[in-house]
């Protein structure tokens, strides 16, 4: 697996776990310290914006609202919007594929399709939200 995708990975099953602890994502790294700095970074990127994150993926997510997502989908679509609309050195087309390849890891084929139709949805307007 390449480094950035296990990053990526951490990042979401952190994320993953905070939610289901109540705690912060830095509370869980702090139990395995052996982890990429680009996994902290994207889940320190996803709790610092996880207002506006949200509500991006309220108003894209159509089918399935936010609260009814299964904890590890929404995670997932957490960390893929924030590297959309706050790591623009990042091919749009790279976040989508590794967020749908993390679900097909961690989740479902269902969910790959519903994290792919999402998150492309969104790539194909970071520009204009990134200026929001």
């Amino acid at each position: 697996m390449r480094t950035r995708t296990k990053a990526r990975q951490r990042a979401v099953e952190s994320l993953f776990e905070a939610e289901q602890r109540g705690v912060k994502a830095p509370d869980v790294f702090e139990r395995n310290p052996d982890v990429n700095d680009y996994a902290v970074e994207l889940a320190a990127l996803v709790e610092q914006n996880i207002d506006r994150i949200d509500e991006v993926i309220s108003t894209y997510s159509q089918a399935w609202p936010l609260d009814r997502m299964p904890a590890v989908d929404r995670a997932i679509v957490r960390v893929g919007v924030a590297e959309l609309m706050w790591k623009p050195e990042v091919d749009s087309g790279v976040a989508v594929s590794e967020a749908v390849e993390i679900a097909g890891t961690l989740s479902t084929p269902e969910s790959g399709k519903f994290i792919n139709g999402l998150l492309g949805q969104v790539a194909t307007i970071r520009d204009s939200l990134r200026a929001l």
